[in-house]
């Protein structure tokens, strides 16, 4: 197992969802808010994108997880949206629940 593609998805899920709360004022939860929201949904979202292009087998997705350059753009991609989704998606309830 390459532990390298989750680090960058970690990575970029941080940094995507910092981008989101920096864009989405209403759904802002402050840079830590923001950078564990993002990491939470970088790992889970480019996890999800593997599994998706690599076809949804285990055995698809071992080759998938090395360095080419294409599962490293993968891993940013996935990271960064996924990271930006679920900030934006627990700011939403967030807000909800406070104007309740």
């Amino acid at each position: 197992m390459n532990i390298v593609p989750l680090i960058i998805q970690l990575a970029t899920g941080a940094v995507g969802g910092n981008i989101a709360g920096a864009l989405l004022k209403k759904f802002n939860l402050g840079p830590l808010g923001n950078s564990i929201a993002g990491i939470v949904g970088g790992g889970l979202g480019g996890q999800l994108l593997s599994l998706l292009t690599s076809g949804g087998s285990a055995a698809a997705a071992a080759p998938a997880a090395g360095m080419d350059p294409s599962s490293i753009v993968s891993s940013l991609v996935g990271g960064g949206v996924g990271g930006a989704v679920l900030m934006a998606i627990v700011g939403w309830i967030k807000s909800k629940m406070s104007s309740s």
